[in-house]
Formats: structure tokens, C-alpha cells, sequence
């Protein structure tokens, strides 16, 4: 079992140790439960909580550029995900939008390919830290095809991601969406070209720009922030 011990400028993930050593003093780490208070032998206190999947993934490594929770929240909101989804990722990177999904679908799974042997083993190594079981990683170029079939939902983020929609469109049940992730302009457009020769339905192309407010002595918009990450093109096979 993850725990996250928690106060409200400092936490920590910890996991099968008797002891940690922290700026803020030594806490023993025997008999954690969720919910209750645990002191360092400074007497700092700290909340012990279940860590969630947001919090096993800010310790993950990281690859290549990830897909983040505001984009994910969206693909999730644009497509209805169910839990038991049959979810194809194409292009693993670090397996962070695996992950995220994964722990959706209590009934479903996720297969995903990675051809850079870099990537897999990042990706590899976050998937096992994630605990989850519902997820297969296949070290394999998409390009040269795939078995499976039937997918209710494939995402595509990778550079010649037009290239995959052929595959993609075939690999979907009727109903099922198609996700691009694309970082640029120039991407985004030749996946639209593509996806043009091929019936479906719902198109839509989105951008999602996510603004924090700091509250402490004044409120107001902060000076830095995740703004433009890459544009969603969502579509439904029919």
C-alpha cells in the first residue's frame, strides 16, 4: 500500500520502509492508517492519506512530452469513457495517459504501443510503480499493424500520427472514437486532411488552456501557468 503523508506545505509518498528521513525530522512509518496523524521527532504533524493516482504519478519518470490532466479530462469528458472500455494507446511516451485511463476502467483495459526501446522501458517501470494490471505494453511500430480489433476508443500521439488513422479507423468498432493529440498547427493538419477520407461522425478539434488563480495577499491570475499544450481532434467511427 502507497501512503501520502501530508501537511499543508510539505508531502511525502512512502511505501514498505520503517523509517524516513525528511527535512522536517525522522517519522516512523510502522502502523500508518488512513486518516490519522503521525509526528517526525521534530513534532511536525502530517495526515496519512491513500495515495491517489495523481500522486503516484507526480513521482513517475518522464520521457518524452506527456499528455497532462487537463487534456485527459477532456478526451474523457468528448468521448463518455465507460469502465469497460477496450482503450488502444498508441505512441506509450512515459504511459501517463495509459495510467490515467487505466484507473478508470474497473472492467476494462488498455493496450499500448511503444517502438522506442528507451520509451518502453520508462514506461515499463511506470506502469509497474502504478500498480494497475489492466494494462498491456507492447513493444511494437503501430505502423506495421495490430491484432487486436474492436477498440472503443484510440488515442494517437505521435509524430506522424497521420499515418496511423488508416490503422486506427480500422481498429475502432463502429461507435468508437479516434483521439489525436497534436502539439502543432502543421500536425494538426495533416491529421484533419486524413481524417477526411474516412466516415466519421461528432468531428470535433479542441484546445484546453487552464488558468490558476494565487490567493495569498492578493487575487488575481498567475504571472506563469500550463497554457497551450496541443490540440485534441475527437471523432466518432460510423
Amino acid at each position: 500500500m502507497k501512503y501520502l503523508l501530508i501537511s499543508k506545505d510539505f508531502k511525502i509518498l512512502v511505501e514498505g520502509k520503517k523509517k524516513i528521513s525528511t527535512h522536517l525530522g525522522v517519522i516512523d512509518l510502522k502502523n500508518l492508517k488512513e486518516g490519522k496523524k503521525v509526528k517526525s521527532h521534530l513534532g511536525k504533524e502530517f495526515f496519512v492519506v491513500k495515495a491517489n493516482i495523481l500522486d503516484l504519478i507526480e513521482r513517475m519518470k518522464r520521457g518524452p512530452q506527456v499528455i497532462l490532466p487537463k487534456d485527459v479530462a477532456l478526451i474523457i469528458a468528448y468521448t463518455g469513457l465507460m469502465p469497460h472500455w477496450k482503450v488502444l494507446d498508441v505512441g506509450t511516451g512515459s504511459a501517463f495517459f495509459s495510467i490515467f485511463i487505466a484507473n478508470y476502467l474497473s472492467k476494462g483495459k488498455v493496450v499500448t504501443y511503444e517502438k522506442d526501446e528507451k520509451f518502453y522501458k520508462i514506461a515499463k517501470e511506470n506502469i509497474e510503480f502504478s500498480g494497475l494490471k489492466n494494462i498491456e505494453l507492447v513493444k511494437k511500430d503501430f505502423l506495421k499493424g495490430v491484432k487486436e480489433k474492436n477498440f472503443d476508443l484510440v488515442l494517437l500521439d505521435l509524430e506522424d500520427a497521420h499515418k496511423a488513422i488508416r490503422i486506427s479507423y480500422n481498429s475502432l468498432k463502429i461507435g468508437g472514437y479516434l483521439v489525436v493529440y497534436s502539439p502543432t498547427v502543421n500536425h494538426l493538419l495533416k491529421v484533419c486532411k486524413e481524417m477526411k477520407k474516412f466516415s466519421f461522425a461528432e468531428m470535433k478539434i479542441v484546445e484546453n488552456i487552464v488558468r490558476e488563480w494565487q490567493y495569498e495577499k492578493t487575487l488575481r491570475p498567475k504571472t506563469k501557468g500550463i497554457m497551450h499544450t496541443g490540440f485534441l481532434t475527437i471523432a466518432r467511427k460510423i
